[in-house]
């Protein structure tokens, strides 16, 4: 791996050029859940443990929005890579469509049963209660999250990573400002409490696709073709459900089996204290995670223009052992740092100002290491599985690899730690990272045996 990491000069510059804007945009969006988090705390830590819970269901539909805007940026770099304009604009119009119809369907099933929902996800009958109100709203801002996130993607996958940025950056501000006045009643607003957090949102996810209706209108990048965005076709329609929708299966499948850990943790004797530390740590996780993804999204976009320019089988094995082994090297700085940041700066300071003591802050130190010890193993399965893999239309592969480790060991260890030894925080912490453990060595052994890429112009670089 040491040698492919030898590139040609200016590689690693263009590579940051790409991945910097993605991971500010991921660093933009994942601060907002723990804004959201922060200001949700400061009510008590039963309402924040609500709102834990309410965001059980709706991680799944984060999941499927994420799924279908891989699955769409891997047509859309392959067709950036052929200069095919016309089918960028057909893969839009299919991911709209489909994209739309199913977060309209959860955001009103959310709507309509919210109690019912979240007396599934806790034993605690009084966090249903005080989460419903929010589970009720912020299903509908997923419908419009999806849009934007889906225009967002396609410039991501034409080298315009900076649009989702300044996009996001935007929506989290305005979101942050709208949380203030809602959830506590400043400026004459009246205080809405949890219900307000998720009006806060909605109204800030209205906003991105008010801006990315009108971006779209004016792009030059990709000019907005109405008629075959709104006729894709159906021919598109396969390609668009062979390709993506095993990758939009796979997010949904993989944030249900996330969500479930939330539900084992509700489900514990002191679901209150576990739920309210997994908040905090769940969104700080993810902070230093967006540098992983941001290399794993860069990762795909490569790889898929590599493909769709004709590189020969060897070049694009060189290109994604390098792509991956930097991701490790990163993964492993980030990680360190993490650790670092634990006894210094976590415990002293930050869980008090999330109301995390005694009980709550043991679980949360406990989760924090267990973390971010973790964090190379995930940055080289985020390269090697959404970015490579998926890339390179090796989809049923990279389900596989993702699901497996999770729905196989990671659940069923953490629900037997927490559930029936009714073990310590330490061993329920170091059993929920048994999925990224796992991957590392399943994906070294698929992407080193060359089968993903064979035959690679038949069956991958014409989607």
């Amino acid at each position: 791996m040491l040698n492919h990491l030898r590139r040609e000069p200016g590689f690693y510059k263009r590579l940051w050029t790409l991945s910097l804007p993605i991971i500010l945009q991921n660093l933009i969006t994942f601060s907002l859940g723990l804004i959201d988090t922060f200001m949700v705390s400061q009510l008590g830590n039963e309402e924040m443990a609500a709102v834990t819970t309410a965001n059980v269901p709706v991680f799944l539909l984060i999941s499927i929005v994420f799924g279908v805007q891989s699955g769409l940026g891997i047509l859309v770099s392959q067709y950036w890579g052929r200069g095919d304009v016309k089918s960028i604009n057909r893969a839009l119009g299919v991911a709209s469509f489909i994209g739309t119809g199913i977060t309209v369907v959860l955001a009103v099933l959310f709507f309509l049963f919210p109690v019912p929902v979240m007396d599934l996800l806790s034993n605690e009958h009084a966090l249903s209660l005080l989460g419903a109100p929010y589970l009720r709203i912020i299903g509908f801002s997923y419908v419009f999250n999806m849009l934007s996130s889906i225009y967002a993607s396609a410039q991501r996958s034409v080298e315009n990573p900076t649009f989702g940025m300044k996009l996001f950056g935007f929506s989290t501000l305005l979101n942050t400002g709208l949380n203030y006045l809602l959830i506590f009643g400043h400026l004459g607003f009246p205080a809405m409490g949890v219900a307000g957090a998720a009006l806060a949102t909605l109204l800030a996810r209205m906003s991105e696709f008010l801006i990315c209706t009108v971006c779209a209108l004016r792009s030059k990048t990709i000019p907005l073709d109405f008629v075959r965005f709104l006729r894709p076709g159906w021919d598109m329609t396969r390609r668009f459900v062979k390709y993506a929708s095993p990758v939009v299966l796979n997010e949904a499948a993989w944030g249900l089996g996330n969500s479930l850990l939330t539900v084992i943790l509700g489900y514990t004797d002191n679901s209150v204290e576990m739920l309210a530390a997994n908040a905090v740590m769940g969104n700080l996780t993810r902070l230093f995670l967006v540098v992983c993804f941001g290399l794993g999204a860069a990762t795909a976009v490569l790889v898929g223009k590599a493909i769709g320019e004709g590189q020969s089988r060897e070049a694009v094995m060189s290109l994604s052992q390098a792509l991956m082994g930097f991701a490790v090297l990163v993964g492993g700085a980030v990680g360190l740092t993490a650790l670092i940041l634990v006894p210094t700066l976590f415990v002293p300071v930050i869980f008090p100002l999330f109301k995390l003591y005694g009980e709550s802050a043991a679980i949360a130190t406990a989760l924090a290491v267990a973390s971010f010890l973790g964090l190379p193993l995930h940055a080289h399965s985020i390269s090697s599985i959404t970015g490579v893999l998926r890339a390179g239309g090796d989809v049923g592969w990279s389900t596989f690899l993702d699901l497996a480790p999770q729905w196989l060991a990671c659940l069923p260890l953490t629900a037997l730690a927490a559930l029936v030894l009714k073990t310590g925080c330490w061993p329920i912490a170091i059993a929920m990272q048994a999925e990224c453990i796992i991957k590392v060595p399943l994906c070294t052994w698929r992407i080193n045996s060359g089968k993903w890429i064979n035959d690679l112009t038949r069956r991958h670089s014409t989607p």
